[in-house]
């Protein structure tokens, strides 16, 4: 169950500012007063912003492969195209080169990205007409096919660094929004549980990194197995990775917070309500193989994104000695509400004593 309804759409901005750090600089402030009825709104006017602030700095160019026919030599010579050339009386050379162009992977996302937006019911009149002005930019840069954009291959460095934030929010139009119909065009629809979910999760640990500094570590760490025996360093590799969202650590206590963006944060069996299975056992794997010396310094938390459910999960157990539960976010509430519930939480489990009666 998608979730785009329930929850501010203005909250999935802050969302966005704490992940991108980008979004709270002065030139956003606009788009940080203004109310949006859905997320495709949103996206547009962030979009027109930052595109608007690029196109001032220059549009971003890399080296793209040319083939021509020249009547003078440049670059490499494409000999068989050269040749045939000759055959066809033709005194020209093929040739091979590379040219700095805007029309690149970058910018072709960019395009793509309003392209759609322009098209879509969504966005209000006043976001379109800032992105039909935007468009006018990108003449000579080519759309592409949505399904066919390979976004393991965009990489940043110094000269492009900008562009990060705008291609995470091209991705969540594109590949969280964008479905096609039955006749093989595209439509928008509301933001997709998955990426929702990796923006819940960012949205968690970078709050904690700007707001908690006190703490004297904040990660996203991996947690080494527990094991014992002469030949456990070796067994290691046939074991996964415990990869944990939110890792928080003040003094000798460690919280790890699993933040879980589902559409039912219980489930079901019999008329009983219970924690996911699943979720429930990785956490304690998690908390068990941190505290290996059984302190009880390491609690773990699942924090689930509150849904519409009439029950939902408010709980902390004592589990051989750690501190284990779950908690729900509410994200349809104002969002200093909602930051009042994170450090209500670092403080709960890392700055006060607790008990398992909470």
């Amino acid at each position: 169950m998608n979730k785009d309804k329930s929850i501010f759409i203005k909250n999935i901005y802050y969302m966005l500012s704490y992940a991108f750090r980008i979004l709270k600089q002065s030139n956003y402030d606009e788009v940080a007063s203004e109310k949006f009825e859905n997320a495709q709104d949103l996206f547009a006017a962030i979009l027109s912003k930052g595109i608007g602030q690029q196109l001032k700095r220059g549009l971003y160019r890399e080296y793209t492969m040319k083939h021509e026919t020249l009547s003078v030599m440049r670059g490499k010579l494409d000999v068989p195209g050269t040749i045939r050339n000759r055959i066809q009386r033709k005194q020209k050379l093929d040739c091979e080169f590379d040219e700095l162009s805007e029309n690149n992977l970058f910018n072709r996302i960019l395009k793509t990205t309003v392209h759609y937006l322009l098209m879509d019911d969504g966005v209000n009149t006043e976001r379109k007409n800032a992105l039909k002005k935007i468009q006018v930019f990108f003449d000579g840069i080519e759309l592409l096919e949505p399904l066919e954009i390979q976004w393991d291959r965009l990489y940043y460095h110094r000269n492009n660094q900008n562009y990060e934030m705008l291609m995470n929010v091209c991705y969540f139009v594109l590949d969280g929004m964008l479905q096609t119909t039955e006749k093989g065009e595209y439509k928008m629809t509301v933001f997709s549980d998955e990426h929702m979910a990796k923006l819940y999760e960012k949205f968690i640990l970078e709050y904690y990194r700007q707001h908690h500094t006190y703490l004297s570590e904040i990660k996203a760490g991996q947690v080494k197995w527990d094991l014992i025996g002469e030949n456990s360093e070796s067994m290691i590799r046939f074991l996964p990775v415990m990869q944990t969202d939110i890792m928080l650590q003040f003094k000798e206590k460690t919280l790890i917070i699993d933040a879980k963006y589902y559409g039912r944060t219980l489930q079901k069996q019999f008329d009983k309500y219970s924690l996911h299975s699943n979720n429930l056992y990785q956490i304690f794997t998690y908390v068990k193989n941190l505290d290996k010396d059984n302190t009880g310094n390491v609690a773990g938390i699942l924090l689930y994104a509150k849904t519409d459910e009439d029950i939902t999960p408010d709980v902390v157990f004592n589990m051989g000695g750690n501190q284990i539960g779950a908690r729900t976010l509410d994200l349809n509430k104002e969002f200093p509400l909602i930051a009042s519930q994170l450090d209500k939480l670092a403080e709960l489990f890392l700055v006060r004593e607790i008990s398992s009666n909470h």
